[in-house]
């Protein structure tokens, strides 16, 4: 025989209103926590570029296409700006900006650093590039983008990343609109 339980009607309404509360400050937290220093310097830099059009006014072109990994998410389009592949780091002027194609449009996620190992090495005494305490990676040569070695960072500003901000894939990235 199976026993009907009844709540007074406070603990229905307390109970109701603290999943309620719980609820809102759960989609509070992405917007209540800062994004890292370095991501919102990015948003600052690279703010200009959120329509395309402006990037490719800016030097700015689409480099292979969009970049996809088979079980790793995606990186996007990368439009690089070859005055920009000088060897100077600097955080206002990424070398890549990042697309994700959807629906015919281009949507700015992200940015790339990039930084040609040869002579970085040469003038920096052997010492990868950092950049906002963040280590670049080093991408060795040959490589699947037929460019010599490099160093480079990905910095996620404008879609997160839940691997992290800087790290090469995103799962919430996709080349299906292509």
């Amino acid at each position: 025989m199976k026993t009907k339980v009844f709540f007074p009607a406070y603990v229905v309404f307390v109970a109701a209103a603290l999943s309620s509360f719980a609820l809102a400050q759960h989609e509070m937290q992405p917007d209540s926590t800062s994004p890292p220093p370095l991501v919102q310097l990015v948003r600052t830099a690279t703010q200009q570029y959120i329509d395309v059009n402006a990037a490719s006014k800016a030097g700015y072109a689409p480099f292979l296409g969009c970049v996809t990994g088979s079980d790793h998410g995606a990186m996007g389009v990368h439009y690089v700006n070859g005055a920009l592949l000088d060897g100077v780091l600097d955080v206002s002027t990424p070398q890549a900006l990042i697309y994700e194609p959807s629906n015919g449009a281009m949507r700015l996620v992200g940015v790339e650093y990039i930084i040609f190992s040869d002579a970085w090495l040469a003038a920096h005494n052997n010492t990868p590039p950092v950049l906002d305490g963040q280590v670049f990676q080093f991408v060795d040569s040959p490589n699947r983008f037929n460019i010599p070695a490099f160093f480079e960072l990905h910095v996620w500003a404008w879609r997160t990343n839940p691997q992290g901000a800087y790290v090469d894939w995103n799962n919430h990235v996709t080349c299906a609109g292509e």
